[in-house]
């Protein structure tokens, strides 16, 4: 991780009963779910194309990259400052809060090609997702 932890804020959300959180500083806007377009042939994970003020932005189901079921679907899309790739969104049950994260609450150890870590939030964990992991 580039900058300390206990400067890092991060953006809770929701998909399916677990929660989840991203660096905020990579996320652009938190939008409500418009109508998709689907896009023949695309990965299994991406769940079509929508305008977002005249930017055709992909939108990406994190359920499906991380095998979790897909009972509900998701209302609210968090669009990612990709810096030139084309915009990006994921498809989200629900927005929590933006919390900061201090460095005795993460746990590092843990993680894997799509997690930063866990934060524990007192008996609670939150797994901290990386964007670059989820993408079109």
């Amino acid at each position: 991780m580039s900058k300390s932890v206990a400067d890092v804020q991060v953006l809770v959300f929701r998909l399916e009963d677990k929660r989840y959180c991203v660096d905020i500083a990579h996320v652009d806007e938190i939008v409500d779910r418009e109508k998709l377009t689907q896009l023949p042939n695309s990965k299994p994970h991406v769940e079509g194309v929508m305008d977002l003020r005249g930017t055709t932005t992909t939108i990406v189901n994190p359920k499906t990259v991380l095998e979790l079921d897909d009972s509900e679907t998701g209302d609210r899309v968090v669009v990612f400052d990709t810096e030139g790739e084309g915009s990006t969104g994921w498809l989200i049950d629900e927005v929590s809060q933006v919390v900061s994260v201090d460095e005795e609450e993460l746990d590092e150890s843990v993680e894997s090609e799509s997690v930063d870590g866990v934060v524990r939030r007192g008996d609670d964990f939150v797994v901290w997702l990386k964007p670059s992991a989820i993408h079109a």
